[in-house]
Order: C-alpha cells, then structure tokens, then sequence
C-alpha cells in the first residue's frame, strides 16, 4: 500500500474506492473512544472536513494536551512521525498531525476493505 502524501491524494483515492464514507466512520469511532465531542456527518465535505479537523487538533494541543496524547494514541498514530514533526508552529503543527489522523484513519479503511 502506497500511503497518500497530501490532503487531496488521500481524499481522492477514497472517493476512488468509494471509501470516504467509511474514513468518516472510523475518524467518528476513533474520537468517540478517545472521548473527543466531535462527530462528522457522514456527507461531509472533505475542505470542512480538513477544517475541522485541523481546528479539533489545535484547540487539544492548546487546551486538553492529556486529550490530544490519548486520541494518537487510540488513532494509533505512529509516535516516530510525530516526533518528527516540527513543533515550534502550534497551528503548523495541528496541520500536519490532522494529516497523519487522516493517513492512520485511511489506512485503517482501506485495509479492512481490502482484507474483509
């Protein structure tokens, strides 16, 4: 598996397999475990998708950090890639951490959809 490298790859190749419905789903899932109040609609579009992501993400960096540790932790995203990112820009920062959710999440549908 070829993992998407932008927002956009990823979104296009759900829509290509007919997956952005379950992307949603699982993102739903995951931050309904992580005890995270936020639920997509199902038909979202994916900009406000991508906004309101990134939105979640800055606000549990800024407000809830304990919050924010747990959700990565439940999404599984991998701490290397975490680390790697650079933290000096909190609004870069969410940005690029709502990317690797998406990624983590996308990788989640795709193998399930694969394999099941």
């Amino acid at each position: 598996m070829n993992l998407p490298t932008t927002f956009n790859d990823l979104i296009e190749e759900a829509n290509s397999l007919a997956l952005y419905q379950k992307l949603i789903k699982q993102l739903n899932k995951d931050f309904l475990f992580a005890n995270i109040d936020l639920d997509f609609d199902e038909e979202i579009l994916p900009a406000s998708l991508k906004l309101m992501l990134h939105e979640t993400v800055y606000k549990l960096i800024q407000e809830k950090f304990a919050e924010y540790l747990n959700l990565l932790y439940i999404i599984d995203v991998p701490e290397k890639q975490v680390k790697a990112l650079n933290g000096n820009d909190t609004l870069q920062l969410a940005e690029d951490v709502s990317f690797l959710i998406l990624k983590r999440e996308w990788q989640k549908v795709w193998f399930k959809n694969k394999y099941s």
